[in-house]
């Protein structure tokens, strides 16, 4: 079963309502997954998407912050949430297709201005949840599984515009990149946009401080789309959706998509 899935952190998802529409018109993923939407999961516009055919959805909301959900013109069905480290934060959400592909959308803490745990709890927080990511993984060694959302870290030095600048800001630091780089390799994962993509500057997150962000580029690559081992190689046609960053009232995420054959 061919399908797409596409992960975007979309900053108020009622919002930018009609910037999701024009997401589900123009690329029409079969799969959406979105993050800080910001909402209730009651009050998401699901019968705007619902006329667009994504008539399943599975979410985790909170007014005003986080949130997550996973919009779906297949079939699927929810298989849990975990709250990591008890922040009581709607994070994540996961649900299984009918092929028996497990879906797990994201949204990691950002985790402040300051990288020092002991100055920031936020930083804190954002690497508790990591590892206890991380941990989840080895107790569990998901299978047949992809992992998508707004990870909040640029990991390798091609991730980010100014790799030796941006060291000590966070999103970017070794503190943070060493604890994901320790969550991918305890899932098994496979980032499956750098396995299209190997090599080259790739962002998916431009500031909103930038008056012009396009000309400037500073970007960084927060958002990923990960996938077990044993459905890695399925995984093709990655790319990421520059010009939504663009879009009028955008998100500072652009959307990142990649395409499945199983």
């Amino acid at each position: 079963m061919p399908f797409t899935i596409a992960t975007w952190n979309i900053n108020s998802v009622r919002l930018r309502e009609g910037l999701v529409a024009r997401l589900m018109q123009e690329e029409a993923p079969d799969i959406l997954c979105l993050q800080e939407c910001k909402s209730p999961v009651e009050s998401i516009p699901v019968e705007t998407f619902r006329a667009l055919g994504y008539r399943h959805m599975v979410a985790r909301g909170q007014k005003g912050y986080n949130g997550v959900a996973i919009l779906s013109k297949l079939p699927l069905r929810e298989t849990g949430a975990h709250d990591f480290v008890d922040l009581g934060h709607a994070r994540h959400v996961a649900a299984m297709l009918e092929n028996g592909v497990t879906i797990h959308n994201f949204y990691v803490p950002a985790g402040g201005d300051i990288p020092d745990r002991e100055e920031n709890v936020k930083f804190g927080q954002k690497l508790d949840y990591v590892a206890a990511m991380r941990d989840w993984a080895r107790m569990e060694r998901p299978g047949k599984a992809i992992l998508v959302g707004d990870l909040n870290i640029a990991p390798r030095e091609d991730d980010v515009w100014n790799h030796k600048g941006l060291l000590k800001i966070v999103s970017h630091t070794p503190a943070e990149t060493d604890l994901l780089g320790e969550a991918q390799e305890a899932g098994g994962w496979v980032d499956i946009t750098r396995q299209d993509i190997p090599a080259g500057l790739l962002y998916s997150w431009w500031s909103y401080r930038s008056p012009d962000w396009s000309a400037a580029d500073k970007g960084r690559r927060l958002d990923h789309v990960w996938a077990t081992p044993d459905i890695a190689n399925a995984g093709h046609g990655s790319r990421i959706l520059r010009a939504a960053r663009g879009w009028d009232q955008p998100s500072d995420h652009a959307p990142v998509l990649a395409s499945f054959d199983l």
